[in-house]
């Protein structure tokens, strides 16, 4: 399976989602958070670590920015 994302105005998504759908692909519409959120994930998964941090830790660096 493979996936694309593309961020367009409502009348281009429709027409992108009906030429998809003739296609025979699946179409899910993402609302802005879910997207923000999505691209928010892949940015975590990114940097995981696999480290543990404290709780204090992560406060003082957020009091410092």
């Amino acid at each position: 399976m493979s996936t694309i994302v593309i961020t367009t105005d409502n009348q281009s998504s429709r027409i992108l989602k009906e030429l998809a759908e003739r296609l025979g692909a699946s179409v899910m519409s993402l609302k802005d958070e879910q997207y923000e959120d999505l691209l928010l994930g892949a940015k975590m998964d990114a940097e995981k670590t696999g480290e543990n941090v404290s709780r204090e830790t992560i406060f003082k660096k957020l009091k410092k920015k």
